[in-house]
């Protein structure tokens, strides 16, 4: 069993066990799509580019023939696994169980390792090509907006807005979606006017009453990485630009180990990848933090 077990033991006093702060399970998963998968590799997306229509410029002319390109992202699969002991004398020791509380801290380890997957590969290098052969590094030079040495701004979010728009992402049919810290939550109120209708609505969005503003949908997630001059790397993106692969979802057993004395073990696994599935459909923003 973990070495930490004998802060609940009885002579603590306490009846209940209690996971301690943590982001709890993955929150990005219901924000980008899915699918399940067996195999080495899958393809996430089939594209097929656009082609362009020609005029008819005289009776009974030859049918233009206009060859339409195609290409596929890639997912690969990533295994996770975690697990614990707990010795029968710890049980003893006890005034619960805590098996239960083992596997549901387990799985949000592996829920945030989902987002750890969805946020590396965002940003990262995506296989494309035919057999997933081809190396796809993301456009930093069309689909970033940069720091200049200020946090997340209400023109930053215009320019993301802006690039996602311009590259003709149909938010009728998707959602735009904003991974922020609290950080940036925090710059927004302090980049506003107080006397104007933007600082209105970007108050309730700190304050949880509502989690929308200028057409993102923001959710909050403290696991977002930095550059190399330690910028935050807030991502925004559409629905379909980014991709979670799952080839076996989180899976939970408890099982008796008879090599380990006869320790009740708690283990938890899955098997996931994700990527970026076109490069106009994801945005990062640069964002200095004082």
């Amino acid at each position: 069993m973990s070495f930490e077990v004998n802060t609940a033991f009885v002579q603590q006093y306490t009846t209940n066990l209690e996971l301690l702060l943590q982001q709890r399970g993955s929150k990005l998963r219901p924000y980008v799509s899915q699918s399940s998968y067996t195999g080495k590799a899958a393809k996430a997306v089939e594209q097929i580019g656009q082609v362009a229509a020609q005029k008819r410029l005289s009776r009974h002319s030859d049918t233009p023939l206009i060859s339409t390109p195609h290409d596929a992202r890639w997912v690969f699969p990533v295994d996770y696994e975690v697990a614990d002991l707990i010795d029968d004398q710890d049980k003893l020791r006890m005034l619960i169980n805590p098996q239960s509380s083992y596997a549901i801290n387990q799985a949000m380890a592996l829920g945030r390792a989902m987002d750890d997957e969805i946020i590396m590969q965002a940003l990262g290098t995506s296989k494309t090509g035919e057999n997933g052969t081809t190396s796809t590094a993301f456009d930093t030079s069309n689909q970033q907006v940069p720091a200049v040495a200020t946090g997340l701004t209400i023109d930053k979010l215009r320019q993301a807005k802006e690039i996602l728009l311009s590259n003709e992402v149909d938010t009728s049919v998707e959602g735009m979606y904003m991974a922020v810290t609290a950080k940036q939550l925090t710059d927004l109120l302090e980049s506003t006017d107080v006397t104007s209708a933007d600082f209105n609505s970007v108050k309730t969005l700190v304050q949880g009453d509502v989690d929308t503003f200028m057409g993102f949908k923001f959710i909050h997630c403290e696991r977002l990485g930095v550059d190399g001059s330690s910028a935050r790397r807030v991502i925004a993106w559409a629905q379909s630009g980014l991709h979670l692969g799952v080839w076996k979802d989180v899976s939970t057993q408890v099982s008796e180990r008879a090599d380990k004395s006869y320790a009740t073990q708690v283990y938890a696994c899955s098997t996931f990848g994700a990527t970026r599935t076109e490069e106009g459909k994801v945005v990062e923003i640069l964002c200095t933090e004082s």
